[in-house]
């Protein structure tokens, strides 16, 4: 007897737990009235929430205008020693870090870099769809400046920019704000909270494993704009 994959085992599951579903109700609207934090909330409160969770996380946050990200992400990556780093594809020009000629800048545009090249580089620097401040959460949709998921999975430092009317309370006023541009363009969704860590039985942190291990937030502050 052939063995069952394991994809089809699970199917199967699924439609035996359907099965005294009424015909035309599996499509039925599921009931998505969760508590959510107050929408009273200001912005103010939800950029320094977010703030302090992303440093629980031991993720740096540095908080800065648009105007001088340039000069910021130039400082962190001479601070840090950034010699080669990779920009996703629709990255703002105007936020580019000025050329050195100490440091390359890698593009991944029509032939993405293999992953070879991508961990050979020191750094990755992309945009944010939305954060979440109850849980410091950064939410990447591949959109423009946010590349595929391999940029922020390989090289060792990310930098990634959030703007301030990109923080969201919690995670059901992100997913309402995912759903519209998520339905006209399905892409993978990538949450990150903090660095890559895990921990073994014995409950032993190591970071690093299944991402950067180092992740610093620019907080682009000065718009009034947010929901």
């Amino acid at each position: 007897m052939k063995r069952q994959s394991a994809r089809d085992e699970i199917i199967s599951r699924v439609r035996n737990a359907l099965v005294d579903v009424p015909p035309g109700e599996h499509d039925s609207e599921i009931n998505r009235n969760y508590r959510t934090k107050a929408s009273q909330s200001s912005r103010t409160s939800w950029r320094e929430l977010f703030t302090t969770r992303v440093r629980e996380y031991r993720a740096k946050v540095t908080v800065t205008d648009e105007e001088d990200l340039p000069t910021v992400i130039d400082s962190l990556c001479r601070r840090e020693g950034v010699k080669r780093i990779v920009i996703a594809p629709g990255f703002p020009e105007s936020w580019y870090p000025p050329a050195r000629p100490e440091r390359s800048v890698v593009p991944d545009l029509e032939q993405p870099l293999s992953h070879h090249d991508l961990d050979q580089c020191d750094a990755v620097l992309t945009s944010s769809a939305l954060a979440v401040a109850s849980t410091g959460t950064i939410i990447l949709d591949g959109g423009a400046g946010q590349g595929r998921r391999a940029l922020s999975l390989i090289p060792d430092f990310h930098i990634c920019i959030v703007k301030e009317e990109q923080i969201t309370g919690d995670i059901p006023a992100a997913f309402d704000r995912l759903k519209p541009p998520a339905a006209a363009d399905p892409r993978p969704i990538t949450f990150i909270s903090g660095p890559s860590a895990t921990s073994d039985i014995e409950l032993t942190r190591v970071e690093g494993v299944h991402g950067p291990r180092n992740l610093h937030v620019l907080l682009v502050t000065g718009s009034e704009q947010g929901d």
